[in-house]
């Protein structure tokens, strides 16, 4: 009966995929930097993480908003014939 308590809803779930999206995306960016350090200019190397961390914002709102319903789901009530 607690456990019930406990269960995370679907905003928070998302919210969690969101963050998580961004952190991974984020880390890409990082490696991406430290990758191209001594093939590319400052410019270009600069553009590619712009790039990745833009993705990486717009994915992680949308996934955030898409799974923040405002309204649960509810199910037509039953008929019942006798």
């Amino acid at each position: 009966m607690i456990l019930s308590y406990l269960a995370p809803s679907g905003e928070m779930v998302g919210g969690i995929v969101a963050v998580s999206f961004f952190l991974v995306l984020a880390g890409v960016a990082l490696v991406a930097f430290k990758a191209l350090k001594k093939t590319v200019k400052m410019a270009i190397r600069m553009l590619i993480v712009a790039m990745i961390l833009v993705i990486a914002v717009v994915g992680s709102i949308s996934l955030w908003y898409f799974s923040s319903d405002a309204s649960p789901k509810l199910r037509p009530p039953a008929n019942r014939r006798r």
